[in-house]
């Protein structure tokens, strides 16, 4: 990976109006940010939502966007978490096609990574796993030897620890 490029994770706390997403998106676009992830969800006051952005890019560039961010309108706080102590989570489908004599060795992995089966069927089985992205790609690297169908992840969600507010 370039030096100069690395993955961020930034918190923000909206307004929960339509266009609110596009204008974000779109500081990212200006200063040629591309989102690697984009979580939203209703805050506990349905007036706001939380969105949690990972990307990749040069720091110095970031923080002209979080600076861009926190001007936007219906932004009422933009945070970069990163190198902070947060507690951060992803879920993760996975659908592999595989036969009745290998369900066994796939449902040893499952078990070591604390994951579940969310569907089972004659000729197919589908996974469910959470935690840190990290947890996730370790398990998907032991599947890639068996037949993934498709697979679908969420992105990182984030919570500042104790009493800090993301």
């Amino acid at each position: 990976m370039d030096p100069t490029q690395s993955t961020h994770v930034i918190s923000l706390l909206v307004n929960n109006k339509p266009g609110v997403l596009i204008r974000i998106s779109l500081v990212f676009a200006r200063r040629g940010y591309n989102i690697d992830s984009l979580v939203v969800s209703p805050g506990n006051d349905e007036r706001f939502s939380r969105m949690t952005i990972t990307a990749k890019g040069d720091p110095k560039i970031l923080d002209q966007i979080i600076k861009q961010l926190n001007k936007v309108v219906d932004v009422i706080h933009a945070v970069d978490h990163t190198g902070e102590v947060v507690v951060e989570r992803e879920l993760a489908l996975i659908k592999l096609h595989v036969p009745a004599d290998k369900r066994a060795e796939i449902f040893q992995i499952v078990e070591h990574f604390r994951g579940e089966t969310a569907d089972l069927s004659k000729n197919s089985m589908t996974l469910q796993i959470t935690g840190k992205s990290e947890k996730i790609d370790a398990m998907m690297s032991l599947l890639d030897q068996y037949q993934i169908h498709e697979m679908v992840r969420t992105g990182k969600i984030i919570m500042a620890r104790g009493d800090l507010d993301t």
